[in-house]
C-alpha cells in the first residue's frame, strides 16, 4: 500500500534506506587530536614561512636607511644649482631669477623630476640664493684668529620660520622691492654663528660692493634651528654652523667664515657685491620611503637626475646650465655590495630550516599513510581506485591544512608588518601545498598496487629500490657540485646562486641517505653479539629497533639536516663573533688606552690605576716619525717596559716574546735590541742600525725579534725598544694601555680630561655591528638554528610516538613474563638509542665536514665587520665546538626522556588494554 506522505513507499521501506555518511566528516570525527597537530603544525610553519620573508625585507629596508643616514644628508641630498646670472642680461631679468616666486616655480616643477621609487622629502626640502664666493669682510670686531678677516656666505632659505626658532630679536624683512643697487638688507644668524663671530642683535657686517659701496647686513634675529641634523639645515652645514677655514700654506692659518640668513626678498641685493649669488634647489630624499628591493630603480632614479632625462627636464624648469649634484649613486652602491655579500649567508639560514620543516611535514604524511595502512589497503581490495582514493585523501588534509596555513599567514602579517605581501603568502601556501599532498602522495606511492597483506619492510631486511639509488645519487652529484662552486667564488658575488646556499642543506641530506644505507648494517653488527649477553633486555631492545618500518627513517633526515644547520649556523655567529673580538683587540691592543700626541701629565697614570675595575697599566711612548738611517721613511717606535709588555703581549696574543730578550744592556751607548714587524725586519736586517727620533736625538738598534703584531700598534710597520734606553721626550709615555674587567670608559675619560683621548675595547667591538645588516644577520641565524632545532626534536617525537602503541603492547605482554619496571625502561631507553646515536654522531660528523668543506669559501668579514674600519683582514668561518655537540646532546636527551617518560606512563595504566583478545597490534 502507498503512502502519499512518503511519495509511494511505505514506512518499512524508508527504514531500510542506507544512509552514507559524508567521508571528510567521519575521518575528522575519528582522530580528531591527529587532526588539531596537523592544524597546529601547519599553522605554526606557515607562519614562520610567511615571516621570514617579511623579516628580510624589514632588515634589509632598515639596513638600507641606515646607511643613508650615516652617510648624511650632504650626501644623500640631491643638490641643483644654477648658473650665475648672464652679465649680458638685463639687470631686472637677473633680479627676477633670483626672487622667491620665480625659485618656488622651478621648485615645485622640480620636484616632479624625481622618478619613483626616490620620494622627495618636502619638509626638509628647499631652496634659495647662495653665493658662488665667500667674501671677506672688513669689520674688525670679528674674530681673526691669525689676523685674517673673516669671511661671510649670505644666503637665503625656504620656509626659515618653520626650521628655526627666533631666540632673540626677530625674523629679517625686506623694505620694499630690493634691487642691486639697494644699500642695507636685514639678515638672521644662528645661535652657533652668533657665539662664533661674536655677532649681537643690531650687529651690522659690511659685504663688499662690486663697483659699489659695500652692501650692509643688519643682524635682527638669533635663531636656534629646530632639527639641526635634518636635511634642511646639515645639506649645507654652514648655514646653523660657522667654520674655521684653513689656508693650505706650512703655517696654516685660518679664519672664520660663517652664514648670514638674508630675508628670501632681499636675495637681488647679492647682485651687486662679490658673493656672485647663484639660485639653488635642494631635494632631500624621505628615508623612511626607501626599499631594499627597490635598490635597482633608486640607482635608475638617480642616474637620471644625474645625466639622463632627468637632467633635461630639470634644466627646462630652472636655468640652461643647472648642474644637479647628490652622493645617493655611491649610497646606493656601497649597500648594493654589502647586501650582496650579506645575503648568501640568510639565505643558508632559510634553506635550512626550511628543508627541516618540509621533511617534518612530509614524515607526518607518511607517518598518518602507515597508521591508516590496513585501512587504505581494505579499500583498495574493495575496488577504491587510486585517483579517487588520493582526492579523497588530498580534501581530508587540505580542509585541514588550508585553514589552518590562513590563520598562520594572517598571524604573520600581522606580528611583522613591514615587507612585501607577495613573498609570504607564496611562502604560505607552499606550506599548505605540502602539507596537503604528502599524505596523498604516500598512500599512493604505496597502495599502487592492490594487496591485503603486503611484506614486512623491516629497516634491517628492507633492500633499496633502484628508484631511490637514482634518486640518491642525482642528489649526491648536486651537492658536490654546490659545494665545489661555494669552494671556487665563495659567498661574495654569488646572492643569485641558490644552488650555493644550498649547499649545507644537501650535504647534510646526502650524509643522511648514506648513514640510512649503514644503519641496516650496523644493526646487524650489534645484534649478534648482544645476543650472547647474558639477559634479553639489550638483545631485545636491539631487535626491536631493527624491526621498525622503513617509514622510521624519515626523522634521520630530519635530524641530520637539522644538525647540519646548527652546526653551520652556530659556527658563523662564533666565527662573526671571534672576529669582532680580535679586531677590537687587534684596533685597541688592550681593555682600554689613552694616547696623546704629547707626553702625559706624570700624575695621570696614577689616576687611571685607581679607577675601579683596573687591574694593570702600561706605560709606552709612541714616536710616529722615528726615521731608520736618517732617510725619508718614518718608522713607528714605541718605548715600552719589556717586563710589564711581555706580559700583556703574552695575555692578548699579540706577538708574545721573552721578556728578557728586549731590555736594555748595561752601559749608556750600548745597541738597544729591537722587535720588529716583518716589513720592518726585511727592510733593515739584523745589523745595528741608527733611528733619528723627531728632537734630532738618535739611538742605536738591532732587530732581535719580529713579530707579525705587537699591542701598542695596529699597523704593519714597527719597532719596539726598552723605553729606559730611549733619550729626552722619546722616554716619556705617551699612552697607557690599561687591563681590568668592564673598564667604564665614562670613568676613563673624566680621569683624562683633555689630556688624552680613550679608545675602550668594548665600545670599538660594539663599533663593528653598524648596519642592520650585520646586527640582523646573526638574530636571523639564532632564530634559524631555534627553529630548526624545534622541527628536529619534533621529527623525533612523531617517530617516537608513532610506536608509542606497539611498546606499550610490547611491555605489557613482557610483564606476564617477569619483566620488571626498571628492565622495561631499560629496553624502551636501548631502542630509542640506536637511531638517536646514529643522528647525533652523524650530525656532529655531518657539521663538522660541511664546515671544513665550506670554509675557504664563506667570507665573514662584510658580516662581522662590514664597512667599520678594522685592522683584521679576512674573518672566514671555522668550527665550533659548541654548535656541534650541544644539539647532537640535545637528540641524545630528548629521545632517551621520552622513551623514560613512555615507560613510567605505561606502567601506571596498567596492562588491561593491552592484553585484551582479538587486539591486532
Amino acid at each position: 500500500m502507498e503512502d502519499a506522505k512518503t511519495g509511494g513507499v511505505t514506512g518499512a521501506e524508508v527504514s531500510h534506506v542506507p544512509v552514507t555518511a559524508p567521508w571528510l566528516r567521519t575521518q575528522l570525527r575519528s582522530a580528531p587530536a591527529a587532526a588539531w597537530a596537523l592544524a597546529l603544525l601547519v599553522a605554526v610553519t606557515a607562519c614562520l614561512a610567511a615571516a621570514f620573508p617579511r623579516v628580510l625585507d624589514r632588515y634589509e629596508d632598515a639596513g638600507l636607511r641606515e646607511t643613508a643616514r650615516q652617510a648624511g644628508p650632504g650626501r644623500t641630498s640631491v643638490q641643483l644649482s644654477g648658473a650665475q646670472p648672464d652679465v649680458t642680461l638685463p639687470e631686472d631679468q637677473s633680479e627676477a631669477g633670483l626672487r622667491p616666486d620665480t625659485l618656488r616655480t622651478g621648485y615645485e616643477r622640480v620636484r616632479t623630476v624625481v622618478d619613483r621609487p626616490l620620494v622627495v622629502d618636502p619638509a626638509q626640502s628647499a631652496y634659495g640664493v647662495r653665493p658662488s664666493d665667500n667674501p671677506a669682510v672688513p669689520d674688525t670686531w670679528i674674530p681673526r684668529p691669525n689676523g685674517l678677516p673673516a669671511r661671510v656666505y649670505p644666503a637665503t632659505q625656504s620656509d626659515l620660520a618653520g626650521h628655526a626658532t627666533v631666540r632673540q630679536g626677530r625674523l629679517p624683512r625686506a623694505a620694499g622691492l630690493v634691487t642691486t643697487y639697494t644699500r642695507e638688507v636685514e639678515a638672521a644668524v644662528t645661535e652657533a654663528t652668533a657665539t662664533s663671530l661674536h655677532i649681537k642683535v643690531g650687529s651690522v657686517i659690511h659685504v663688499p660692493g662690486e663697483g659699489r659701496s659695500p652692501l650692509a647686513v643688519r643682524v635682527t634675529g638669533i635663531l636656534t634651528p629646530r632639527d639641526p641634523g635634518g636635511a634642511y639645515w646639515s645639506t649645507q652645514p654652514l648655514l646653523r654652523t660657522p667654520t674655521l677655514v684653513a689656508l693650505p700654506t706650512p703655517d696654516r692659518p685660518t679664519y672664520w667664515l660663517g652664514a648670514l640668513l638674508l630675508a628670501p626678498d632681499a636675495a637681488p641685493a647679492l647682485l651687486g657685491t662679490d658673493a656672485a649669488p647663484v639660485p639653488y634647489w635642494q631635494l632631500a630624499p624621505d628615508l623612511s620611503a626607501l626599499h631594499a628591493h627597490d635598490l635597482d630603480r633608486l640607482k635608475t632614479a638617480v642616474a637620471s637626475l644625474e645625466s639622463g632625462p632627468g637632467l633635461q627636464l630639470a634644466r627646462t624648469y630652472t636655468t640652461p646650465d643647472t648642474d644637479v649634484s647628490t652622493g645617493l649613486s655611491d649610497v646606493f652602491t656601497s649597500y648594493g655590495q654589502l647586501r650582496a655579500e650579506v645575503r648568501p649567508l640568510t639565505a643558508v639560514a632559510g634553506f635550512g630550516t626550511g628543508t627541516v620543516a618540509v621533511v617534518v611535514l612530509l614524515m607526518t604524511g607518511a607517518l598518518t599513510a602507515d597508521r591508516r595502512r590496513s585501512e587504505l589497503a581494505l579499500l583498495r581490495a574493495r575496488g577504491a581506485s587510486l585517483p579517487g582514493l588520493t582526492a579523497r585523501l588530498l580534501a581530508e588534509t587540505a580542509v585541514i591544512a588550508v585553514p589552518a596555513g590562513a590563520l598562520g599567514l594572517a598571524v604573520a602579517l600581522l606580528a611583522v608588518p613591514a615587507g612585501r605581501s607577495g613573498h609570504a603568502v607564496g611562502a604560505a601556501l607552499a606550506v599548505v601545498l605540502t602539507a596537503s599532498v604528502a599524505l596523498p602522495a604516500r598512500a599512493a606511492l604505496t597502495h599502487r598496487t592492490v594487496r591485503v597483506h603486503g611484506p614486512r619492510e623491516d629497516v634491517t631486511t628492507v633492500r633499496p629500490s633502484r628508484r631511490r639509488t637514482v634518486a640518491e645519487l642525482t642528489l649526491l652529484v648536486l651537492a658536490s657540485g654546490a659545494v665545489e662552486a661555494l669552494r671556487r667564488s665563495g659567498t661574495s658575488g654569488s646572492a643569485g646562486n641558490q644552488l650555493v646556499s644550498l649547499a649545507p642543506v644537501l650535504v647534510g641530506v646526502i650524509a643522511a641517505l648514506v648513514l640510512v644505507r649503514v644503519y641496516p648494517f650496523l644493526l646487524r653488527r650489534l645484534t649478534r653479539p648482544a645476543g650472547r649477553l647474558r639477559g634479553v633486555v639489550a638483545h631485545l631492545s636491539l631487535a626491536r629497533a631493527g624491526r621498525t618500518t622503513g617509514s622510521a627513517v624519515l626523522p634521520l633526515l630530519a635530524l641530520l639536516t637539522a644538525l647540519t644547520t646548527a652546526a653551520f649556523g652556530g659556527s658563523v655567529l662564533a666565527g662573526v663573533s671571534d672576529a669582532r673580538d680580535h679586531a677590537a683587540l687587534l684596533s685597541v691592543g688592550a681593555d682600554a688606552r689613552l694616547d696623546a700626541t704629547a707626553p702625559l701629565p706624570a700624575q695621570l697614570p696614577g689616576r687611571i690605576s685607581r679607577l675601579p675595575g683596573v687591574h694593570g697599566l702600561d706605560e709606552v711612548s709612541i714616536t710616529y716619525d722615528a726615521k731608520p738611517l736618517d732617510g725619508l721613511e718614518s718608522v713607528p717606535l714605541v718605548g715600552v717596559n719589556p717586563s710589564t709588555y711581555g706580559e700583556l703581549a703574552g695575555r692578548s696574543g699579540l706577538g708574545a716574546f721573552p721578556q728578557g730578550q728586549l731590555k736594555r744592556p748595561a752601559g749608556s751607548d750600548a745597541v738597544l735590541p729591537a722587535l720588529a714587524s716583518p716589513s720592518v725586519a726585511s727592510a733593515y736586517g739584523t745589523r745595528p742600525f741608527l733611528v733619528r727620533l723627531p728632537d734630532t736625538s738618535a739611538v742605536t738598534v738591532r732587530i732581535v725579534l719580529v713579530r707579525d703584531a705587537t699591542p701598542a700598534l695596529s699597523g704593519a710597520d714597527f719597532l719596539v725598544v726598552d723605553r729606559s734606553g730611549l733619550p729626552g721626550t722619546a722616554a716619556r709615555p705617551t699612552s697607557l694601555l690599561v687591563t681590568g674587567d668592564r673598564v667604564s670608559g665614562a670613568a676613563l675619560r673624566s680621569a683624562a680630561g683633555s689630556a688624552a683621548g680613550v679608545t675602550v675595547r668594548a665600545e670599538q667591538r660594539a663599533r663593528y655591528a653598524d648596519s642592520p645588516l650585520q646586527s640582523d644577520v646573526g638574530r636571523i641565524y639564532a632564530a634559524a638554528v631555534a627553529a630548526g632545532a624545534g622541527y628536529a626534536v619534533l621529527a623525533l617525537l612523531l617517530a617516537l610516538l608513532r610506536a608509542a602503541p606497539e611498546r606499550a603492547a610490547l611491555l605489557a605482554r613482557l610483564r606476564t613474563m617477569g619483566l620488571t619496571r626498571a628492565q622495561g625502561r631499560r629496553l624502551l631507553v636501548l631502542e630509542s638509542l640506536p637511531q638517536a646515536l646514529l643522528a647525533a654522531a652523524g650530525g656532529a660528523l655531518t657539521g663538522w665536514a660541511t664546515i671544513r668543506l665550506l670554509a675557504p669559501g664563506v667570507d665573514l668579514t662584510s658580516v662581522a665587520l662590514a664597512s667599520a674600519q678594522s685592522p683584521l683582514g679576512e674573518a672566514h668561518l671555522r668550527t665550533d665546538p659548541v654548535s656541534l655537540t650541544v644539539p647532537a646532546l640535545g637528540v641524545l636527551v630528548v629521545a632517551v626522556g621520552v622513551a623514560g617518560v613512555q615507560a613510567w606512563w605505561s606502567g601506571r595504566r596498567g596492562s588491561v588494554r593491552e592484553l585484551r583478545a582479538g587486539d591486532a597490534r
